[in-house]
């Protein structure tokens, strides 16, 4: 790159395109999000299936008149072990 004071030339410029940044991994980013927000949705929808979750014993749910409060404690502890367990495997697989 140019230093202080120095402008870039043609060649440079082309390189990074016209605006002078470089747009790749803003788009393998933006790639990556996708693919999740897509493995999300899914999962989601499995999920939205299994009647158990969110009805595990210890899931607490109040009921007032027309105003109800459900807090699935127990359902988070058991996602939160579920996926640390399948994160943890896939960053063993990565790293090998």
């Amino acid at each position: 790159m140019a230093n202080e004071g120095e402008s870039l030339r043609g060649d440079q410029l082309a390189d990074e395109g016209e605006t002078g940044v470089d747009l790749t991994g803003l788009g393998r980013v933006v790639l990556l999000l996708g693919g999740v927000m897509v493995l999300l949705g899914g999962a989601m929808m499995l999920l939205g299936r299994w009647a158990f979750l969110g009805r595990l014993p210890g899931d607490i749910t109040f009921r007032r008149g027309n105003v109800s409060c459900h807090v699935p404690i127990v359902s988070s502890i058991v996602l939160s072990v579920i996926l640390t367990t399948v994160l943890n495997l896939v960053m063993r697989l990565l790293n090998r």
